[in-house]
């Protein structure tokens, strides 16, 4: 299979289980936790030249077979965020349809702990990892652990956020979205549902990665284009659900006139929408509320009308992981970045397309 086929929209899987949220307030609910499904997995859309590209004579590395080495998977946040269970889903489904034994995969969680991530992978690497895909928790920081990959030549791919390495030094290749696109994305969203004037706060994902950074400079470059529309209050909410239900429930309370919500993931912008029916507030009325993933939960939300567009980041990397490391054992030459190609939900659609989110 080739490493990039003809771009085209991808859907993001189907997760088994679905949260009911018309009546959910409390800050401590958690995500329901889907299972794999069987829904499209991320697809190669876009990548650099391969004419120069990462290759294993480069590297000097051995030559391993991906279906019978040895694969360490390192997860970053705690599964109980939706695209993270897809995520580690996607990796899972893929080794077992490549036929690769259940001990040959080893998985760690860093459960947003840095450190932890390191030992995490230093881990992997002890327990006999020959291949590493690695999910970095956060862009800067990861080095040591890369260092010891590379010291044992074991080639790492990196999915989901980059990490500030050398690709091809460091590690191979990263996979994933173009996030500043997803946040243009999202502000031309913003500008259609509010009809381009209010005032919106951004609840911004964690610091330090660069899935914010690029969200929000995306968002706030496409959203110059509408002067109608200003941003008031921007405030980080970790990607995490009921921290976006705090910060909401401050906003609500600072500023009263806001009618309108970025959220630069579905769990707090779900969080958001808890926030806004507590304060006697109707999501996707009274304030608007676009955000970026392509949970089932916020795409439910926007069929139902609590919620006004959702642009999709795929988590499923496990077939492009797994064909990437499969090339690069061939000798074929690796991109050092492939963008993969992300759709989206609104008003128009998300009733049809809810079974393919996750």
């Amino acid at each position: 299979m080739s490493l990039f086929p003809r771009p085209r929209l991808v859907l993001v899987a189907t997760a088994a289980a679905v949260l009911t949220l018309a009546a959910c307030t409390s800050r401590e609910e958690t995500a329901s936790a889907p299972a794999g499904g069987g829904g499209p997995a991320a697809s190669a859309a876009s990548a650099t030249p391969t004419s120069g590209g990462c290759t294993l004579a480069k590297t000097g590395y051995p030559k391993l077979d991906p279906k019978t080495a040895v694969i360490g998977f390192s997860q970053s946040e705690k599964e109980a965020n939706p695209f993270r269970i897809a995520e580690t889903q996607s990796i899972r489904d893929e080794a077992a349809k490549l036929g690769i034994p259940a001990d040959h995969l080893l998985t760690t969680n860093a459960q947003s702990d840095l450190n932890k991530q390191i030992s995490d992978i230093k881990s992997l690497l002890d327990r006999g990892a020959q291949l590493l895909v690695v999910a970095p928790l956060n862009s800067d920081g990861l080095q040591p652990a890369l260092d010891a990959a590379k010291a044992k030549q074991v080639p790492v791919v990196t999915i989901d956020r980059k990490v500030t390495s050398q690709p091809c030094a460091d590690y191979l290749t990263f996979i994933g979205s173009d996030f500043v696109q997803q946040g243009k994305r999202a502000a031309q969203e913003m500008a259609r549902v509010t009809g381009g004037s209010g005032k919106v706060a951004i609840l911004l994902g964690s610091s330090g990665n660069n899935v914010t950074t690029d969200r929000t400079q995306g968002f706030k470059d496409e959203l110059a284009k509408t002067p109608g529309l200003s941003v008031v209050a921007e405030q980080t909410g970790e990607f995490d659900r009921s921290k976006g239900q705090a910060v909401m429930e401050q906003l609500v309370q600072s500023h009263p006139d806001l009618t309108a919500v970025y959220a630069e993931n579905d769990e707090m912008g779900i969080g958001a929408v808890n926030a806004l029916r507590t304060a006697g507030k109707a999501p996707g009325e009274d304030v608007k509320i676009v955000s970026v993933d392509g949970t089932r939960n916020a795409v439910q939300l926007v069929a139902d009308g609590s919620y006004n567009a959702v642009i999709e980041s795929n988590p499923r990397f496990g077939q492009l992981a797994f064909q990437t490391l499969q090339q690069f054992a061939d000798g074929q030459p690796i991109p050092a970045s492939i963008v993969i190609s992300d759709d989206q939900y609104d008003e128009t659609d998300a009733a049809q397309k809810v079974g393919n989110a996750y």
